[in-house]
């Protein structure tokens, strides 16, 4: 082997060489230290056919880059009048001529040698640069880095030795050293202490940041208050997205007096009371009616324990708003109705919702058309999440949370959400993709420019793939919403969601499970076991559904609630799904043909026929390679 520079043209790919494509492969990561350094590992080439030109055996992507740069670089020089003659040789490290195996193995060897450094690494290298001179920009520039991960990198400095040498032995992960970024020495010798001790527990990722905190750590962005009036002291974070609250007390006395004045401020315009809910307290729309100023209705402000203050104008209860109804001489069905003992428990309509909304979202994923629309009507329209927030899937219960979060739907769902992430440069261990206040406010966890930025350099299709995602997030559980898009895309609620103990267990009406029994055993089970008690009925359902105890198991079976569009087991009504449907259909058409003896159910099954119209039975090519662009 002889090392020498030779020129790109007398340059060609070899068949042996593993990137070998037609096409050219992706050289945006080593672009920038090519144009900043030039070739620094030789190319490894071998004689080829035509006398005094070689073929590439390992190296391809530095070759592409190489010509890229030297195609810049000589048309800098024509515009300059000047030759560039050094643009058009790499070094080269040329093989004796070979077999053709012994090419391929080359390459191999080559490809699969090589180490990436890892982030101790990497910042005690940045570090020397940083000494030497370099800035923050110069060492992105070279590298192809945002300065955003060089700063994450550089600000493993601010960790113990000790601590740096665990996390580059892989003994801890990075989610617990960006938070540990965010803690004094001192507390980060108490954590290693924690490490150390045998009979205690050292925390790791999230709970990392909440024992730092003594709990709950509050985002400054959460402020009601100025921050910089009020002499509070925050901390951080040293990767340069978020900072905290260094005392929770001293913030809660300032956002107290702050909710207390935003209260004020609501009565003074008039509103008939402002409510402020506790953070172990929550403002549900579902059992709330919708009532304007003049009809007195009340602001509710839903504080949450880490200081955000949600605020939901003009609402009353619905015993509230019946008695209303009555006092003014007026009839409302849909709220009347709310008086009868309902079909389903509060909990059971929670798991209802909870699990058709996880359906319907994951569903909307492979339709960016359909998504667009929905995002344009939320605009225009407005909805109780647009601000933005994300839907917080809240369950009292917490088997309904632990059913919703191990679900099917969820998991493809968060899956993409990771594709999302990494995508927009944002970090991993995220929740979710929408990460503001829901306000706007100074201080939110996301840049609104710097995401701007980087959509800009996105193509279309990968913007949609986005805008799914995120159109998902900001999807009310339990609105008409809901039913809209799931009727729209057509969501097969038994490829989502199998019936599982958590739902079982939520199940006390003797009717409605005397009607299930019939679903899954057959009418002439139920019929058999007609006077049998609700435990009974509800083991026959079980049963039935896992094939135990000798029975058919039934395959695929989805209650009324949960399908698209949703039915009801009895007449007595107060099922939110159904409710929400039928809202669904009154705003899609308003006005019957005629306004006397129409048909309320005509009008559903008009809107489920004008929906299902406007529904292409399959994807169209956009939407079904969404999840194969992220993945890529």
């Amino acid at each position: 082997m002889k090392l020498e520079y030779i020129a790109l043209d007398k340059l060609s790919v070899s068949k042996s060489n593993m990137r070998y494509a037609r096409k050219s492969p992706d050289v945006d990561d080593i672009l920038p230290t090519v144009r900043a350094r030039g070739v620094i590992q030789s190319l490894i080439v071998r004689p080829n056919c035509q006398e005094g030109h070689y073929e590439i055996v390992a190296g391809c992507r530095r070759f592409h880059a190489a010509q890229i740069v030297a195609a810049e670089r000589q048309a800098a020089s024509a515009a300059a009048g000047e030759p560039d003659a050094e643009a058009y040789a790499v070094p080269c490290a040329v093989l004796d001529e070979a077999d053709d195996a012994s090419a391929v193995e080359a390459s191999l060897i080559e490809n699969l040698a090589r180490l990436d450094p890892d982030e101790v690494s990497r910042w005690e290298c940045f570090v020397r640069l940083i000494k030497e001179g370099r800035t923050i920009e110069d060492i992105a520039h070279t590298f192809g880095l945002p300065e955003l991960a060089v700063k994450r990198t550089l600000a493993l400095g601010n960790l113990l030795p000790r601590i740096r040498q665990l996390y580059r032995a892989e003994e801890i992960d990075a989610a617990t050293v960006r938070h540990l970024t965010l803690a004094t020495k001192s507390q980060q010798k108490a954590w290693l202490g924690l490490l150390d001790d045998p009979d205690s527990y050292a925390p790791r990722g999230f709970q990392t940041k909440a024992w730092l905190f003594g709990g709950q750590s509050v985002p400054v962005g959460h402020a009601l208050f100025d921050v910089e009036a009020s002499g509070l002291a925050t901390v951080a974070d040293l990767f340069g997205e978020d900072a905290y609250f260094a005392e929770t007390d001293a913030f809660w006395d300032q956002q107290n007096a702050a909710i207390e004045a935003e209260r004020a401020g609501f009565l003074e315009a008039g509103w008939a009371d402002a409510i402020v809910l506790p953070p172990e307290t929550h403002f549900h729309s579902w059992e709330h009616e919708k009532t304007p100023k003049r009809k007195g209705g009340r602001v509710y402000l839903d504080v949450r324990g880490n200081g955000e203050v949600v605020i939901h104008e003009g609402y009353l209860s619905h015993r509230e708003a019946v008695r209303l109804a009555k006092s003014g001489g007026e009839t409302d069905d849909a709220v009347l109705r709310k008086a009868i003992r309902p079909e389903l428990t509060s909990i059971t309509q929670t798991y209802v919702d909870l699990h058709r909304h996880a359906a319907v979202r994951t569903e909307l994923l492979g339709r960016p058309g359909v998504a667009l629309r929905l995002m344009v009507a939320h605009v225009i329209a407005g909805s109780p999440l647009w601000r933005i927030v994300v839907e917080p899937q809240m369950a009292k219960s917490d088997a309904v949370k632990e059913s919703v979060e191990t679900c099917r739907a969820e998991a493809v769902f968060d899956e993409r959400r990771r594709c999302v992430l990494a995508l927009l440069s944002l970090p991993d261990d995220e929740s979710t993709v929408i990460g503001g206040t829901g306000y706007g406010m100074r201080g939110g966890q996301r840049a609104l420019c710097g995401l701007f930025a980087r959509l800009l350099e996105l193509a279309d299709d990968r913007v949609m793939d986005i805008l799914t995602l995120v159109m998902g997030e900001a999807l009310e559980a339990g609105s008409p919403a809901v039913e809209a898009v799931g009727l729209a895309v057509g969501v097969p609620m038994a490829d989502w969601w199998e019936a599982d103990e958590a739902f079982l267990e939520t199940l006390r009406d003797r009717e409605v499970l005397l009607a299930m029994v019939a679903e899954v055993a057959g009418p002439i089970v139920a019929e058999a076991n007609a006077n049998e008690k609700a435990k009974t009925l509800r083991r026959i359902v079980r049963d039935h559904l896992a094939g135990a105890g000798g029975r058919t198991k039934r395959e695929g079976w989805v209650p009324r609630w949960m399908a698209f569009p949703p039915g009801a087991y009895t007449t007595r009504g107060g099922v939110g799904t159904v409710e929400a449907h039928r809202r669904a259909t009154v705003q899609a058409d308003p006005q019957p043909d005629d306004g006397e003896g129409a048909d309320p159910s005509a009008d559903v099954e008009d809107f489920d026929s004008s929906i299902a119209e406007g529904r292409d039975d399959e994807p169209d090519d956009d939407a079904a390679g969404g999840a194969d662009r992220l993945a890529a």
